[in-house]
């Protein structure tokens, strides 16, 4: 499985590519709206914009950013950098500014080129040699070693990541794709992904290695499956690489477009029904798979049907796969775990977080890495890889872990539906509930919400069934191609009530309680409680409520069993009366202490307010801080809760419990550095309390920055 040694050129990817501009010079290289360049051109071109950007101080180790929309110029200045030696960040034009500048300042890259900055550095070169260029004219030799890009994913903290692909990572990638997709001449790969995606990497640099065409397609072309088709047409596409949902929504919207194609699918983990379709369609369809770690795509899979299916195949070339348990030791099932040529060399300026994902290797060579890739995946009998899902493809409401995947599995097999997605949404605050979001499939009418329940329901556990079913026309997509769960819209739960009025006062106290519990304007009699979001936590409330109103006491296990208004009022008779009220009872003078509070009053005394008992809990704090609201929020905590204002006073070495009034908790601020903060957080969390005289909770602000401070 394993055994993937294979020779690689003894060069640069640029020179690849150079050596194809070479042998053929007049043959188109890239096509847009139109317009092309020829290998000459392209190279001359880039050439002569790596000569410019080398004496702004791009070279070796450096990095430069691209920010350019899509058009014949991105090529080329992608290219140009390759050729100074330096590395290039890409900058989807569409990024929301505040992504853009944190992404600068993080990769503090030389240079930036955008559309302006392009134009001027390519008129300062123009009189410039086309030839290529060679190491005395760069700031340092090429080193395989050395940045070729960075690419920024998302990260779990919320901060984006630079992911460092250096040039040997790339060569050895494109060269295992020269020989799994050999191209000529008369190929034209069709380019649909924003090149802040690392999969355009196969899109413009293989074609190029192999002298075929890249066909950049327009932006607005690519979200748009109508005009996708009629490009692939006109353009004479033969190869497209495209993620599994922008794959669902040509084969469905335009087959005759993409028939014939060689179909390279990657990104999310394909559908058995997509497979279904490509594979009717295409001339040959692959599955790929690969974190941006590991350099695009670690292993393929020929789909000879969709049997094979949810296998990602074996590994490309200089690539290990293992399946280890949590000890790292082989196991048919378990965490998938990468290792060779492809791993980068970490993630820029974040050591913890390279060192904590890419982990020693234990089956390579001394020094050798592994990426933990946080998939889930299984070994089958002939070596190939099972994708199972993410390992924390989790979520965790009302206290259950739930893996969405499972829920996805289940409702993927109603034969009306295309495509499904999960998410765990918090519309209403404190109230999380499972969404289920469908496409029907080509053909079919859209699955009815009741089939759909009671589907999920025949295979899964009632707290994983979803409290909402949405149909779509098609699932939103990032500029990657990827779903974009965030613009999934919001369930409209109101609009699935019967609107069934009461018939009787208490059916109508009832339907009142039902919607406010909901967060409803109104909710009919014969409305399911739990098909309009309910859980068991939101039926808790709702006997409250029905206790407080109705004086009579139901077991939460009775709304389960009648979950309508209408049913829920017929049980009503059979409820008990509520039981009273819980009321202020009369305190002795002196309250003794438990027994827990003796054993800790007796350590605190013995042992000197020892700290050994004291639960830290420090918590950074990013932006401006109200302080006084803090300390007033901290304060109407201890005034809600009697144990954090008790303190054991003693007489005659008698203690007892004595409940505090009117305490106030101070919030000491104290201004920190940096490089003084994990000292003087040990010191305060250190410090142990007197039991007799202190109450058992305190607070302390430590400022490092106007908009930097840490809570203990």
């Amino acid at each position: 499985m394993n055994d993937t040694v294979r020779a690689v050129p003894d060069a640069d990817p640029t020179e690849l590519i150079e050596a194809q501009a070479a042998r053929t010079p007049h043959a188109t290289a890239v096509l847009f709206e139109g317009q092309h360049l020829t290998y000459a051109t392209l190279n001359a071109r880039a050439n002569r914009l790596a000569r410019a950007l080398v004496a702004r101080g791009a070279g070796p180790e450096t990095l430069v950013a691209v920010s350019l929309p899509r058009s014949l110029d991105l090529p080329v200045a992608l290219l140009a950098v390759l050729k100074t030696g330096a590395g290039y960040v890409p900058l989807d034009p569409d990024y929301p500014a505040e992504r853009v500048r944190y992404i600068l300042d993080d990769a503090r890259p030389a240079l930036l080129l955008d559309a302006d900055r392009l134009a001027a550095t390519e008129a300062e070169g123009a009189g410039l040699p086309g030839a290529d260029l060679t190491d005395a004219e760069r700031l340092a030799p090429l080193r395989p070693a050395h940045p070729a890009y960075t690419i920024y994913t998302s990260g779990s903290t919320g901060r984006p990541k630079g992911v460092l692909i250096t040039r040997r990572n790339m060569l050895n990638f494109l060269s295992f794709m020269a020989d799994r997709f050999p191209l000529t001449a008369r190929d034209r790969l069709l380019a649909v992904t924003t090149v802040a995606f690392d999969i355009a990497v196969v899109e413009l640099y293989l074609p190029l290695m192999t002298g075929a065409g890249v066909v950049v397609a327009p932006r607005d072309t690519v979200i748009d499956p109508a005009r996708l088709g009629a490009l692939a047409t006109a353009s004479g596409a033969t190869v497209l690489q495209a993620t599994p949902s922008l794959w669902q929504a040509l084969t469905a919207e335009q087959p005759d477009a993409v028939r014939g194609l060689r179909m390279l699918v990657g990104g999310e983990a394909l559908p058995p029904s997509l497979a279904s379709a490509m594979t009717a369609l295409g001339a040959e369809v692959t599955n790929l798979y690969g974190p941006t770690e590991t350099t695009v795509w670690s292993s393929t899979l020929r789909l000879e049907d969709a049997g094979v299916l949810p296998s990602i195949g074996g590994p490309v070339w200089n690539t290990s796969l293992y399946v280890l348990d949590d000890r790292l030791r082989p196991s048919d099932e378990g965490e998938l775990y990468i290792g060779g040529e492809g791993l980068a060399r970490g993630y820029r300026g974040r050591p913890g977080l390279s060192a904590e994902r890419f982990v020693a290797d234990p089956f390579g060579a001394p020094g050798a890495r592994m990426y933990r890739t946080g998939d889930l995946a299984r070994r089958r009998a002939d070596g190939d890889i099972d994708y199972l899902g993410r390992v924390d493809h989790q979520v965790k409401i009302r206290g259950f872990r739930i893996e969405l995947g499972e829920i996805e599995s289940v409702l993927a097999a109603h034969p009306a539906v295309a495509q499904v997605a999960c998410v765990a949404r918090e519309d209403r605050p404190g109230s999380p509930l499972l969404a289920a979001y469908v496409v029907p499939a080509a053909g079919e009418a859209a699955p009815g919400t009741a089939g759909l329940r009671e589907l999920a329901a025949r295979s899964l556990p009632d707290y994983m069934v979803p409290a909402a079913f949405v149909t779509l026309d098609r699932f939103p997509l990032t500029p990657n191609g990827k779903l974009d769960r965030s613009a999934l819209p919001a369930p409209d739960l109101a609009a699935t009530t019967t609107g069934r009025a009461p018939r009787t006062p208490h059916e109508e106290l009832l339907a009142g309680l039902f919607a406010e519990v909901l967060s409803l304007p109104s909710v009919g009699i014969d409305d399911d409680f739990f098909a309009l979001g309910g859980h068991s936590l939101l039926a808790t409330r709702l006997v409250s409520r029905v206790r407080t109103a109705l004086g009579v006491e139901l077991a939460v296990r009775t709304v389960f069993e009648a979950p309508t208004v209408a049913a829920l009022t017929e049980r009503l008779g059979d409820a008990e009366t509520a039981r009273p009220a819980v009321r202020p009872a009369v305190r002795p003078a002196r309250i003794p202490l438990s027994s827990a509070q003796r054993r800790l009053w007796f350590l605190n005394r013995l042992e000197n307010r020892n700290a050994a008992y004291n639960l830290p809990y420090a918590l950074r704090l990013r932006g401006v801080v109200d302080r006084e609201a803090l300390r007033s929020a901290l304060g109407d905590v201890v005034a809600r809760h009697e144990s954090l204002r008790t303190v054991f006073p003693e007489e005659g070495g008698v203690p007892w419990q004595e409940v505090l009034e009117g305490v106030r908790l101070e919030l000491p601020v104290v201004e920190v550095g940096e490089g003084e903060l994990e000292g003087v957080l040990s010191a305060a969390a250190g410090r142990g309390f007197d039991l007799g005289c202190e109450v058992p909770v305190r607070a302390e602000l430590f400022v490092l920055g106007a908009e930097d401070q840490v809570l203990l």
